[in-house]
């Protein structure tokens, strides 16, 4: 990670004013809650990150990476991209809040569905946003570096978000001519997207004919994929452009540029990107083994497998999945070239948020409907941290949660 200008100051939140009404996830980054107002009289529940400054022992990297995401998060202006709320920051606890995404992750939201996968047209419509977002990070000079399921979440609009920008990097871009190295976020916001009056699109896009075979996938929920750990790797020098050399993303959907060390630069999305719509389309990632070492070999050789039909679709995902990375679909010229590909024939990227009937939308607007009641006050957070174990009256979230309820099987026809 690379250090940033300094963004302007967030709101500041105050603990004796929040209440945790129930965990969200817990990782190596820290807790996440989701936390209510109590001062206010009516508010929308947020989701809170909070970094235990007193417990963190082996993971002394956690604050400085904590403190990345915050900057990161305090420079973003995008639909499809989390906006930063406000922080709170003392000598024990470091908490940053952002927007509550009530619909879950792309993850759970695929094992809802009958065979465990989605259909061509939904995960048009989700790689359409996500490409937008990945967009809006490069042009801010941001490898994502941890696109997979699980950061992608479900707004209540039942459009996508991004999160979990802790292992993000700042990079320059390979043009150094007309450009200064290096590139410090920018002040100025990107222009809203061009909005019109709302309309109640009954397409976005032209419908395709199914060209998948149904693919059953039998077993339980996945576990969430193992993070690897930035690592150091030896400084290269590179004429195109600046790259990393850290050892860092989700073993299934690392790079083959990350796990030889060559340094790797904004491609390492756009390879993720084909990982994560490979999963989408068959229920599994390509080149999962039995242990780290041979996932690893079947990244650097094993090519994609394929079943029934060659298609539009699966010749993206043969693009976006080249293991040499400046032959990959998106090396070139970034996002505009993966949407050039036939697949992506007739969406009008102008128009993404204008969609007002998304594939899956949550069923309640809040997604809060198995919480305690805002009467009983919540949880104090910061006695939760003094304590070894959660109160009864803190329930971690189900897995997948149940408070969140799905139209399911809704076709783009219905749009």
């Amino acid at each position: 990670m690379d250090s940033a200008t300094t963004a302007p100051p967030s709101p500041e939140l105050h603990f004796d004013n929040l209440k945790a009404l129930k965990i969200l996830g817990k990782g190596a980054m820290g807790t996440v809650f989701l936390v209510h107002h109590t001062a206010a009289a009516a508010t929308t529940p947020f989701a809170l990150k909070v970094v235990d400054k007193t417990s963190l022992h082996a993971k002394l990297d956690a604050e400085r990476r904590a403190r990345w995401e915050i900057q990161v998060l305090s420079t973003l202006s995008h639909p499809f991209l989390p906006s930063l709320l406000g922080t709170f920051d003392s000598p024990e606890l470091l908490a940053w809040a952002i927007p509550y995404c009530p619909g879950g992750d792309l993850n759970v939201l695929r094992y809802r569905q009958n065979d465990r996968v989605f259909s061509p047209s939904v995960i048009r419509f989700y790689l359409a946003e996500i490409l937008c977002a990945l967009d809006h990070l490069h042009a801010m000079g941001i490898a994502y570096r941890d696109l997979k399921p699980e950061n992608v979440l479900i707004q209540n609009s039942g459009h996508v978000t991004l999160t979990d920008f802790d292992l993000s990097r700042k990079l320059a871009p390979k043009s150094l001519k007309t450009v200064p190295s290096p590139i410090p976020l920018p002040d100025s916001k990107l222009p809203e997207p061009r909005r019109k009056h709302r309309r109640n699109f009954s397409r976005w896009i032209p419908l395709l004919p199914p060209d998948v075979p149904n693919f059953n996938k039998s077993g339980l929920k996945k576990a969430n994929s193992a993070r690897v750990s930035p690592v150091s790797r030896r400084k290269l020098s590179f004429s195109d452009g600046e790259r990393s050399n850290s050892f860092v993303g989700t073993e299934e959907y690392v790079s083959p540029e990350v796990v030889r060390g060559d340094g790797h630069e904004f491609a390492v999305d756009w390879w993720a990107l084909g990982i994560l719509t490979y999963e989408m389309l068959y229920g599994t990632t390509p080149f999962k083994g039995k242990n780290r070492k041979e996932t690893f070999r079947n990244v650097l050789t094993k090519p994609p497998g394929f079943v029934g039909k060659r298609s539009a679709l699966t010749d993206l995902i043969e693009k976006l999945l080249e293991k040499d990375p400046k032959k990959r679909l998106g090396y070139g010229r970034g996002a505009n070239e993966i949407k050039e590909h036939e697949f992506f024939r007739g969406v009008q990227w102008d128009l993404l948020t204008e969609v007002v009937r998304p594939p899956f939308i949550p069923a309640r607007e809040d997604g809060t409907e198995d919480m305690p009641s805002a009467g009983n006050g919540g949880v104090d957070i910061r006695d939760y941290f003094q304590s070894l174990a959660p109160p009864p009256s803190l329930p971690p979230s189900p897995s997948p949660p149940t408070s969140c309820n799905f139209k399911k099987n809704v076709s783009l026809t219905e749009f």
